[in-house]
């Protein structure tokens, strides 16, 4: 069944990661990868897909085991698409060797991937933009080095936040987010409560009257005692 994400494309991750916070589903602290990636392509609008995920290395030839590249992409295309790569670096530098560059940029394209998410390195970021493949990574490279795939289809750990096989994923400039799929239904309507909420405030801060006792005013009465907000459809 194909799942509708074109709500992920229009919004960015603050926006979407806001919206989310009306449902109360998880803590607000959860669901997101910490700060310090770096985005190949900033002024790439939002992508959306669900995860794919593998292990790699690259320290030696058959550090911490070896599974073949062929099997990896019979994973990638098990998982529904639209996808996203998520790539555990385990060496002790992560991106001493890298995974990442023209080659497998295309390939994972081809197998209906719309970017990636590593705790390692890219390189050709070049190429990989025009491939029109985006990617949030840690550090630049020069080398592949040994890099292989050690294991996949599992949970990975990325900066301490784990990803599992099929978690839907939007990731822009700002980061990756983790979208509960039961919110996709409503998510657009989040959206615009949250608008609705923000907007007066916003608004009065620009205005050229605006005064602390007045932006006071309108934060309590618009966000700290806005109404507890509930899907339409429960």
């Amino acid at each position: 069944m194909t799942v509708d994400l074109s709500v992920l494309t229009r919004y960015n991750t603050p926006t979407v990661a806001n919206a989310i916070e009306l449902f109360e589903l998880r803590p607000r602290s959860e669901g997101f990868l910490m700060p310090g990636f770096h985005c190949l392509q900033p002024s790439m609008a939002p992508v959306a897909g669900f995860a794919a995920t593998c292990t790699i290395s690259s320290q030696t030839l058959d550090s911490f085991g070896r599974r073949d590249n062929y099997d990896y992409w019979e994973h990638v295309e098990s998982v529904p698409g639209p996808r996203i790569s998520v790539v555990q670096d385990l060496d002790p530098y992560p991106g001493s060797g890298c995974f990442w560059g023209e080659v497998n940029a295309n390939v994972h394209k081809a197998l209906g991937a719309v970017g990636t998410v590593t705790n390692g390195a890219i390189r050709d970021v070049e190429e990989m933009r025009a491939a029109g493949f985006q990617a949030l990574y840690r550090h630049l490279a020069v080398s592949h080095s040994f890099v292989h795939v050690v294991d996949f289809g599992k949970p990975v750990s990325i900066q301490g936040v784990m990803v599992k096989p099929g978690d839907l994923l939007q990731i822009d400039q700002h980061g990756a987010l983790i979208v509960p799929i039961e919110t996709l239904p409503n998510l657009e309507d989040a959206v615009r409560e949250i608008e609705r909420r923000e907007r007066p405030v916003i608004e009065y801060a620009q205005s050229p009257g605006a005064t602390r006792a007045g932006l006071v005013e309108r934060a309590i009465k618009h966000l700290r005692n806005a109404p507890k907000w509930t899907p339409a459809s429960k």
